[in-house]
């Protein structure tokens, strides 16, 4: 099991997750991408992530919402094929779509 950050994240940014990582594995280029990652390989599920976000996007990979699911792959994905996950989190960001529709209608 990881720590996944998902839709909550895009365009905020705020990173004090990366702050109280232990291990360093929340990773993101702040020219380029929408949302920070975590890198699954090198979380060693610790938990510090989770209560540092202001706005509850992380989660134990168990508890990922089934709306967010998607976010699993993209956060792993980020780390093989940048440009590929910045694409998928893209499609998110764009209205009625995945997770941004959800995160629309909560508001």
């Amino acid at each position: 099991m990881t720590y996944v950050i998902t839709s909550a994240c895009i365009d905020v940014k705020d990173q004090s997750c990366v702050e109280v990582c232990p291990v360093d594995c929340i990773h993101f280029d702040e020219s380029l991408d929408a949302m920070l990652y975590i890198n699954p390989d090198e979380c060693i599920d610790c938990g510090a992530c989770e209560p540092a976000c202001p706005v509850s996007a992380i989660f134990a990979e168990a508890d990922v919402p089934e709306s967010e699911l998607e976010f699993t792959r993209i956060n792993a994905l980020w780390f093989e094929d940048a440009t590929a996950a910045r694409r998928l989190v893209e499609a998110f960001r764009q209205p009625g779509a995945g997770a941004t529709a959800t995160k629309g209608a909560s508001a």
